[in-house]
């Protein structure tokens, strides 16, 4: 078994562009669900509409690729209305059926053939990241770093440009939390009656909440899109938002540490399983005796398997995640 490339594939993907876009969009899920108790299960809807708003503006609409995030912006409020607006006065459980049914239409509709023209239909969008790789000042065909710590030039901005997005949102997070509307908004997870009778609106802080994680996690869909070089409507399932709901729980709700770190661990858990099993079964189907336990062609199932396995074991034993507190999980259900 090839320890070595096991674990630099590993750590590679801990510090990847897949942990990158984890880690915002976890960062605007923890907004929305950690701090204010708002039980969404779409964020991956959000992540869809920066990256066709990135998309759109350079494909069809002949300007700028960064007109993009501006439109990405129009987009998620007006699927942040959408959704808020009959749902946000109802209990949390409501909330949760409509984010996850809305988060599929909006994959089916810009799937559809009849938007074919609009939206590129299952090919999705291709050929709009220009603008962004002309900035790139590495040579895309050279790789830079040393060791496990190895980018191609075409990968290195991404992650570079990622890794300072992170920080950004993270800072930012923290400090909001840290201000008054951080307070009142974590007062409304805790007991939105008691937050309701002092005189705020816990509609509108609740309407505020949900758009900003979603425009937050709309950075992390163009993070995804610049680093494909192209929109594809099934990259943003609802498993997306599952992933990345895990990865925040295995963190830590409501800790701005714990969006970015279960980010990072998600991913060295999911890889190392990976590259793991790929590795026994590489010579043929792992068996006993007679009986065969696993083949090649079941490593993907297997891997999904084993990190179902883990979240168990994790809301068994340390529902809180790494970071977290137990009392950030007891959410305000009326």
């Amino acid at each position: 078994m090839d320890w070595s490339q096991i674990i630099q594939n590993t750590i590679l993907a801990a510090l990847g562009v897949d942990a990158i876009y984890f880690a915002i969009a976890a960062l605007g899920l923890n907004v929305q669900f950690g701090y204010t108790g708002l039980v969404n299960f779409g964020q991956a809807a959000f992540m869809a509409c920066g990256s066709y708003g990135l998309g759109m503006t350079a494909q069809y609409f002949g300007i700028g690729l960064w007109w993009g995030i501006p439109l990405g912006i129009v987009f998620v409020i007006i699927l942040a209305l959408i959704v808020g607006i009959p749902t946000l006065r109802l209990r949390a459980d409501y909330l949760a059926i409509v984010t996850i049914a809305v988060a599929e239409i909006v994959r089916l509709f810009v799937r559809s053939v009849k938007f074919n023209y609009m939206f590129g239909g299952t090919e999705g969008i291709s050929n709009f990241s220009r603008d962004y790789r002309e900035l790139n000042p590495f040579d895309p065909g050279a790789t830079y770093g040393f060791g496990p710590f190895t980018f191609s030039g075409y990968t290195l901005i991404t992650v570079l440009v990622g890794w300072v997005l992170v920080g950004v949102f993270a800072l930012f997070v923290w400090q909001l939390m840290r201000s008054p509307w951080g307070r009142v908004i974590k007062g409304i997870r805790e007991d939105e009656d008691a937050v309701r009778s002092l005189g705020k609106n816990v509609y509108f802080y609740k309407l505020q909440s949900l758009i900003l994680g979603g425009i937050i996690g709309m950075f992390a869909g163009m993070v995804l899109s610049l680093d494909r070089g192209s929109v594809q409507p099934d990259n943003y399932s609802r498993d997306v938002t599952f992933y990345i709901l895990t990865a925040l729980v295995l963190g830590g709700l409501a800790k701005v540490a714990g969006s970015v770190v279960g980010a990072m661990l998600f991913w060295v858990i999911f890889v190392f399983s990976d590259n793991v099993l790929r590795e026994i079964t590489r010579t043929g189907p792992l068996r006993i005796g007679d009986f065969t336990i696993i083949q090649s062609t079941q490593v993907g199932a297997v891997n999904y398997m084993f990190v179902g396995l883990g979240l168990m074991l994790l809301m068994t034993y340390r529902p809180q995640g790494l970071f977290g507190n137990k009392t950030e999980m007891a959410l305000d259900g009326r």
